[in-house]
């Protein structure tokens, strides 16, 4: 069953990429063994991360969210290509922080201040770089502030994920929408009445089964000219697609004078992928090979 929608209002007012991702979001913390915050803060970005993904034009074209702050986690990436393949980590999965509410994870708390960066690789000449300073560390406020700051574009996004008393997710999801050239003044007035509900997406995610029911749920009071209508049902999948071949690359791109030291001086290297963890070990014959192969160009 797919878990995301692209939908759209008959009047042309506004456009929503809508996604229910608890599975993914159990599979990353499962890849990373996060805490609850951890998991909160990671669910969040890779949601984002692969709802803006289907935002991409050119199938081959990639998009990196880079949450960087001067809280415990550091760092928080997450990659997506337009396809719906998203992966993601953080740089420290064992945060604990004490709740800041009944049942509010920390998540602000957890990222502090910083800078939230957004690349797209378009496959044009150069990537299109865009950054802000954060406003909350709370993933979906940022968000709102980037797209309207740089890509001038009204938006809403709303972010969430709650975590059971067994420390499993219970799910999970996120949504995008944005207003149209068209958009008129009773439809954003109807529309802002509905966003003021989605503080907690969580309470609506677990009151449904699929996109499409969430999508009904959350919207129920817009007139019917601004109803909306499900364009498209994609997917939002965890993928890394890391590989001995590419860490093969990555070892060659160092550079002739620093392979041949790490020969030297190591007789072998392992590289560890970041985002799904898995182990590379490189003897000293194979990194002989990689360094002949630099050294013919």
């Amino acid at each position: 069953m797919n878990n995301t929608i692209i939908a759209a209002d008959i009047g042309g007012c506004y456009r929503m990429y809508l996604a229910i991702t608890t599975e993914l979001v159990q599979t990353a913390a499962d890849i990373h063994g996060t805490s609850n915050v951890a998991t909160a803060a990671l669910g969040r970005t890779i949601t984002a991360a692969g709802l803006m993904g289907l935002m991409l034009q050119d199938e081959r074209s990639t998009l990196t969210l880079q949450i960087k702050g001067d809280g415990p986690a550091s760092e928080i990436l997450a990659s997506a290509d337009a396809s719906g393949r998203v992966r993601g980590y953080i740089a420290d999965p064992d945060i604990e922080l004490p709740l800041k509410g009944p049942g509010k994870l920390d998540v602000g708390g957890a990222v502090g201040k910083g800078t939230l960066t957004v690349i797209k690789d378009l496959k044009l000449k150069e990537p299109y770089i865009g950054r802000i300073d954060l406003v909350s560390g709370e993933i979906a406020e940022d968000l709102t502030q980037y797209f309207m700051r740089s890509e001038q574009q009204p938006t809403a996004v709303a972010l969430g994920v709650r975590i059971g008393t067994d420390g499993r997710v219970e799910n999970a999801g996120g949504l995008i929408l944005q207003l149209l050239p068209d958009a008129t003044d009773v439809c954003v007035d109807r529309l802002e009445r509905c966003i003021a509900t989605l503080d907690n997406l969580t309470d609506h995610i677990g009151l449904v089964n699929t996109p499409t029911e969430l999508l009904e749920h959350l919207l129920v009071s817009m007139p019917p000219i601004h109803r909306p209508r499900v364009l498209e049902e994609r997917n939002i999948e965890w993928y890394c697609g890391c590989s001995a071949e590419r860490m093969e690359q990555a070892l060659m791109s160092i550079g002739k004078h620093d392979l041949k030291q790490l020969i030297e001086e190591d007789g072998s290297a392992e590289i560890i992928c970041h985002f799904c963890l898995e182990e590379y070990m490189f003897e000293r014959e194979k990194l002989e090979e990689l360094l002949a192969e630099v050294e013919r160009g």
